[in-house]
């Protein structure tokens, strides 16, 4: 036996290790803490049941909204564009999946070829038989029916790896969608109170503009027995006419109100059906804030954020895998023949091969390096924001929670306001008719009284809008609690023939 051959399988064994000892990951300072450690409970708040297990179809009891956040769900193009994101990553952890297992391909091939005489296979073509008497056909005719095996091994796990950074950022998908119903019913609800005030200060302010109406028909029969001049006439019908213009802007907010409230509903402008009756007595649910620590498993940012941590994570071992050598194995088996005429599973067309392959990088590993440094960073980044996400949902909670407390303050103040203010202009018409008192005054307690009923209002409001954010702050929205499925992938479109 040659001696070459015998030392054939220690020089593979020294290649090997010469490439391994060239390979290995590059140094690499320590991460940022990737935990969290959020307070034992809200400030001003003891421990509370924890409220997210709440569905919105009972948090909010009026029958309009849990109809119109059902429309929503079903009909937004928002989630159904993230459905389709939920899609895509859904087949792309299957295609990182299929790279673990083999890839078998079969194929079939014919062919014709002349080659030149004067090289070196048309030389041999012409000086050698295929059998006694029998030459080589001009042109060669080729075919044959192939089956080829390529399967990359897993050595280092980078496949694996890939694999389940894809089926992490799937489920990330998920939870962003899931934080998109969350925002959903959150944006509904509030539009929809926004148009219950509006309506109900269009009520206050129609019923204003009948006591003005009222009041410049008496100043217009005052100022006829010559007991008032005719600025005091001016002055009324101004005001009358500043409010009747303030009823159109009202009017333009509903429509756009109304209008937002379509879109978010995907459909095209339609009367919102409500019952704007004793909006200023309207309540929800009291809601309780739970503890800090629920909001890692209530808050579907969070899960997101915590997702994308963990397939960042993953995507630097796939990364740090690159500098090791990998193995693969290559073979191909079929049949191939110049001539159809021959039995096609005899010996003599038969072909195969079988190849390993170990292969790694050794002196040029640059673009090795920056794909691995630019995982890093990714990762250190998706740390930053998971922790970003758990400081802000602490901090929503906690600003929603404080404009509950406030709002519910401010509106006993502004209660009392204005049953004084609204005294007051009932006191100040008296007066005014037995002339006691100056039109001026009659006016400036009218206006007051009007703005502050408005205020209550906006309050009201503020305070309805505040209980829906702290309800979406802590997670809220998406408890398997609701009575109305969330929607479905829409149905593919017919071609033109209209067939599927």
């Amino acid at each position: 036996m040659n001696t070459a051959l015998k030392h054939l399988p220690a020089a593979v064994a020294a290649a090997i290790l010469s490439i391994a000892a060239g390979c290995g990951t590059p140094r690499t300072g320590p991460l940022p803490p990737s935990t969290v450690t959020l307070p034992e409970q809200f400030p001003g708040v003891g421990t509370t049941p924890n409220p997210a297990m709440i569905g919105w179809g009972e948090f909010f009891q009026d029958p309009a909204l849990v109809d119109l956040i059902s429309t929503a769900l079903t009909n937004n193009q928002e989630l159904h564009i993230l459905q389709q994101e939920v899609a895509i990553a859904k087949a792309e952890a299957g295609a990182r999946k299929g790279e673990l297992f083999p890839f078998v391909k079969l194929g079939g091939r014919a062919g014709a070829e002349k080659v030149s005489r004067n090289t070196r296979d048309g030389a041999v073509e012409e000086n050698l038989e295929i059998q006694e008497g029998r030459r080589f056909p001009e042109p060669l005719r080729n075919y044959g029916v192939i089956a080829d095996f390529d399967w990359e091994i897993d050595i280092w796990r980078k496949l694996r790896n890939q694999r389940d950074a894809a089926m992490s950022r799937y489920l990330a998908t998920q939870e962003g969608r899931n934080f998109m119903v969350t925002h959903l019913v959150s944006e509904v609800a509030e539009s929809y109170y926004e148009l219950l005030a509006l309506d109900s200060q269009l009520a206050i302010l129609k019923q204003m503009v009948e006591v003005q109406q009222r009041a410049l028909e008496s100043v217009r029969l005052k100022k006829s027995a010559a007991r008032v001049t005719e600025l005091a006439v001016r002055r009324f019908e101004a005001e009358v006419f500043k409010n009747r213009g303030a009823l159109f802007a009202i009017q333009q907010r509903i429509t756009e109100t109304e209008n937002r409230l379509n879109f978010l509903a995907g459909r095209y402008p339609q009367p919102i059906q409500r019952n704007p009756e004793g909006f200023e007595l309207r309540t929800l649910n009291q809601l309780q804030a739970g503890v800090p620590s629920e909001l890692l498993r209530n808050r579907p940012d969070i899960r997101q954020a915590e997702l994308e941590l963990v397939a960042a994570g993953l995507d630097v071992k796939a990364a740090g895998a690159r500098f090791y050598p990998s193995a693969s194995l290559s073979a191909a088996l079929g049949i191939e023949s110049f001539t159809l005429g021959s039995p096609i599973l005899a010996k003599e067309n038969l072909v195969y091969g079988a190849t390993a392959n170990l292969v790694g990088p050794l002196i040029n590993r640059s673009a090795i390096k920056a794909a691995f440094a630019s995982a890093r960073a990714d990762q250190i980044a998706a740390i930053y924001r998971y922790q970003q996400k758990v400081l802000q949902a602490y901090i929503d909670v906690v600003n929603q929670l404080s404009q509950i407390s406030n709002m519910s303050q401010s509106y006993a103040m502004k209660s009392q306001q204005v049953e004084a203010l609204a005294n007051s202009s009932t006191l100040s018409s008296q007066l005014f008719d037995s002339a006691r008192a100056d039109y001026t005054e009659v006016l400036l307690t009218q206006r007051e009284a009007l703005e502050s009923h408005i205020d209550l209002v906006e309050i009201r409001q503020t305070q309805l809008t505040a209980l829906v954010k702290a309800y979406k702050a802590i997670g809220g929205g998406t408890s398997r609690t609701n009575t109305v499925p969330l929607p479905a992938l829409p149905p593919r479109p017919a071609t033109p023939s209209g067939k599927p």
